[in-house]
């Protein structure tokens, strides 16, 4: 039933991790709780386990588990993995970003993986919104929090070949995916427009690959996927946490940065004007940068070129970000059974990258 796994056998670094050989039914998710939790909490009685469904993220079911009160009590988060996902999601490299994180004290504890999903700690605080992302007390906090993450060296988690940005070998295996995938009437429009083709895509994507490549970022240890439902934010402790690390993974130091400012403008509805300003930018950047300078190197002096310099990159960057979510969104919508307008997403990632493309072609020489 139980089966101490190592994922990296056969490797100097041996982190032995619990899997249970299970599933949980995300339709009737009770039954296989309760196995999970005869094991990981045995003290727990079955008919005091209280579930409640967080159902936060647009791909997995997200289930918090306790007896007595949420508030007070011990809260053990269940995941349970959104159908098809496998496909595009490395889960190992998953559980490893857990480790490392937690080892670092910048994330919460993995306490077992099984056979469609994972078991770990619950981090306390509240989801950020719109209003939050934007207060000065709340963003330095994320953007310290990033530069200590970034700091974070490869040599710490395990893989010999981390320090390959992830970003081009993750576009080409979604793009893969998509033309393998690919039927012809999948090419429909709706009300909103076409969905954007791949060939556009291709050609933005090759055209962006060429102009970065010349752009020296940093290949650091990032989250690459800071949206707000991914910042936990503790007022108490005066902390934020990041949470879910699906794309955690070696990449461009301005990519991480761009793809969150991207966020800023929100899911459901892409609202540009809520894109950060100059100087809010500016601001973060100086933060990030003090937080990733004293973590790296012990000293957090910075000036104001090193923060423009990382400004123009995270433009940039924050361009592919677009394609990228594009492409997953593309990705999804052929194989999720979510209830969620991935077409109407991938359009709307697609037109705000135009949008932003023509905004940021001032910014440097062709």
């Amino acid at each position: 039933m139980e089966i101490e796994s190592d994922p990296n056998d056969g490797h100097h670094h041996h982190h032995r991790r619990l899997h249970l050989d299970l599933s949980v039914d995300e339709r009737s998710p009770r039954h296989g709780i309760s196995e999970l939790l005869q094991k990981l909490r045995p003290e727990w009685k079955p008919d005091d386990i209280q579930i409640k469904v967080f159902t936060e993220g647009i791909t997995n079911q997200l289930m918090g588990c306790y007896v007595g009160s949420m508030t007070r009590d011990p809260v053990l988060l269940v995941r349970v993995y959104g159908q098809m996902t496998e496909l595009f999601m490395d889960r190992e490299k998953e559980m490893e970003m857990f480790r490392v994180l937690h080892k670092h004290g910048c994330g919460p504890q993995l306490y077992c993986s099984f056979n469609n999903g994972i078991c770990y700690e619950f981090v306390r605080g509240v989801v950020l919104d719109d209003t939050l992302l934007h207060q000065p007390s709340v963003y330095r906090l994320i953007a310290t929090e990033m530069g200590k993450i970034h700091s974070i060296k490869s040599g710490d988690s395990g893989a010999r070949s981390a320090v390959t940005p992830v970003l081009w070998s993750r576009l080409s295996q979604f793009l893969n995916l998509l033309q393998s995938a690919d039927d012809p009437e999948q090419q429909r429009s709706s009300a909103d427009g076409e969905t954007p083709s791949l060939e556009i895509i291709m050609r933005e994507m090759e055209e962006l690959k060429s102009h970065l490549a010349r752009i020296n970022s940093p290949v650091v240890l990032c989250h690459n996927d800071l949206l707000t439902k991914n910042v936990i934010y503790n007022q108490e402790e005066g902390a934020v946490k990041f949470i879910d690390y699906e794309y955690a993974d070696f990449n461009y130091q301005a990519y991480d940065i761009g793809n969150h400012f991207n966020e800023f403008a929100g899911i459901d509805n892409v609202d540009s004007s809520l894109y950060p300003s100059d100087e809010l930018q500016f601001d973060w950047l100086s933060a990030y940068l003090e937080s990733f300078k004293r973590c790296s190197t012990g000293d957090s002096a910075v000036t104001q070129t090193e923060v423009q310099e990382l400004y123009e990159q995270v433009c940039q960057f924050s361009l592919v970000a677009h394609l990228f979510w594009c492409l997953w969104a593309l990705l999804q919508a052929k194989h999720s059974t979510i209830d969620f307008d991935f077409q109407r997403y991938a359009r709307a990632r697609f037109n705000y990258y135009f949008e932003k493309k023509r905004e940021f072609c001032g910014l440097t020489p062709p």
